[in-house]
């Protein structure tokens, strides 16, 4: 049976609309072994309202703490400070768990310990009406694992990942929103907390970093409602310029170089290492000269 205490980190901010429904999805959790910890980034409408609610109704331990807002990466990694748990669950104030989702999680990492995380896929609620954007976004981002995934349960993916020659192609982030992620609150000594100097790429970046050192499994099931609507963040960072993107790459280079694809090895050497770049010019012009 399983006994570990699971974490339920919520960050919120502004959350009301659709806070009811996402807690009320943890009431019809199969796995009962549970804590919730809210941190909440000074909202200003009836947030703090619906967690108090939620507080007096629930037959296990909540804790809500208040945090300064310092960007999103900030008021996740708060939850995961306070949390107590084995395990740590992260749940947005606009998503759904399934009511089997924590007790599917589990029984995978207890059954492949060696696992760094375990993952599930996600279906939608689309807010309102759907548009074209939305339409094409899910057809580009629905299924994060189309690329390698298998007809079986769980899709197992080790450090290879990063040699794919499709690797690089969209959706870079092969995993999912921390929302479909469970994963040991121990392997942060391991890999450290999200990098609160990101917006947009901080929890694929946090899931390579893992997987760079551990195995990890996707569940192909849907245990998670992800939903879509124009208040989101993701929406919202769309329609304006992230310097994450630029990012990215630069943390390939230094953290992630070895285990690409020579291809693309060679494509950040030449970015990021001079001296690498002259040198290949050398060796290119020395070929021609001899013919080669």
């Amino acid at each position: 049976m399983n006994t570990a205490l699971i974490s339920i980190c919520i960050p919120t901010y502004n959350g009301g609309a659709f806070l009811d429904e996402t807690l009320d999805s943890i009431f019809h959790q199969t796995y009962k072994n549970i804590e919730i910890v809210f941190s909440d980034d000074n909202s200003k409408d009836n947030t703090l309202d619906i967690i108090e609610n939620f507080k007096a109704r629930a037959n296990f331990p909540v804790h809500v703490e208040h945090h300064k807002p310092n960007g999103i990466g900030s008021n996740w990694n708060n939850t995961i400070h306070f949390a107590n748990g084995e395990f740590i669950k992260f749940l947005f104030q606009d998503d759904i768990l399934e009511p089997t989702c924590i007790e599917k999680m589990v029984e995978v990492m207890n059954s492949q310990p060696s696992l760094g995380f375990v993952a599930t896929k996600r279906s939608f609620i689309i807010e309102g009406t759907s548009t074209p954007e939305i339409e094409m976004w899910i057809r580009t981002y629905g299924n994060l694992q189309s690329q390698f995934e298998k007809q079986e349960k769980l899709t197992l993916l080790n450090k290879d990942l990063f040699k794919r020659s499709d690797f690089f192609s969209d959706p870079r982030n092969k995993i999912g929103e921390p929302p479909t992620v469970l994963f040991r609150k121990s392997i942060i000594n391991e890999v450290g907390y999200f990098d609160e100097n990101l917006e947009q790429i901080l929890d694929y970046v946090f899931y390579y970093r893992i997987l760079k050192k551990f195995p990890i499994a996707i569940i192909n099931q849907p245990l998670v409602k992800f939903r879509i609507h124009p208040a989101q963040a993701s929406h919202v960072n769309r329609s304006r310029k992230i310097p994450d993107y630029e990012e990215y790459d630069r943390i390939l280079y230094t953290e992630f170089l070895p285990l690409l694809h020579k291809r693309q090895r060679n494509r950040l050497r030449k970015v990021f290492n001079k001296p690498f770049t002259f040198r290949r010019l050398m060796i290119n012009n020395i070929k021609r000269i001899l013919g080669k």
